[in-house]
């Protein structure tokens, strides 16, 4: 399943993550990351496997991870007409 729309009708949403992580070199100095995928919530498995990865495999310490989710796609608003009016 890789096409956005496609993954967005199954239930995932757009996932943000703002992440500050320490300088290998310099640990007192921290730098931001921003990490952005099509996501499921709560349990956001796509962000848990790239954090995994991070620790895995990148130097720099993980300080912080701030998270935005929104879905993009969802029910259609439908609203009752209180009147309705005929043109001719």
């Amino acid at each position: 399943m890789s096409s956005p729309l496609l993954r967005q009708l199954s239930g995932y949403g757009l996932t943000t993550a703002h992440i500050l992580y320490r300088l290998p070199d310099h640990p007192f100095f921290l730098q931001t990351f921003i990490w952005q995928e099509y996501d499921l919530a709560p349990d956001f498995p796509e962000l848990n496997q790239f954090l995994a990865f991070w620790r895995r495999e990148i130097d720099g310490k993980l300080h912080s991870v701030r998270v935005a989710h929104k879905r993009l796609i969802g029910p259609a608003e439908c609203r009752i007409a209180a009147a309705q009016f005929a043109y001719h």
